[in-house]
């Protein structure tokens, strides 16, 4: 799995930047991300794919120890759609 530390390091490597530099362009992408997320926006990355809010309806739930029935607010969540060049990539048969 790769995690914040494994990305910075990739990216500064594929474009040549300091780990300091490579940090703020990640950091940056990832705010930027939430920032058109938080305002209701899509974002669209190419090569990867298309992310988004979503709206959950409120409904009923079951709280699992109790078994008593609970309602469950509406929210909004966020969502992630692949785009057709990483599902293809995913699902490239090995020879």
């Amino acid at each position: 799995m790769a995690g914040k530390a494994e990305i910075v390091e990739a990216i500064a490597q594929e474009a040549g930047l300091s780990k300091k530099d490579a940090t703020a362009a990640f950091e940056s992408l990832v705010e930027t991300i939430r920032g058109s997320l938080k305002k209701g926006e899509r974002v669209a990355v190419p090569g990867l794919g298309i992310f988004s809010v979503t709206d959950r309806k409120a409904r009923t739930g079951i709280n699992p120890q109790t078994k008593a029935k609970i309602k469950i607010a509406a929210s909004k969540a966020a969502k992630f759609k692949a785009g057709k060049e990483l599902k293809d990539l995913l699902n490239r048969k090995r020879k």
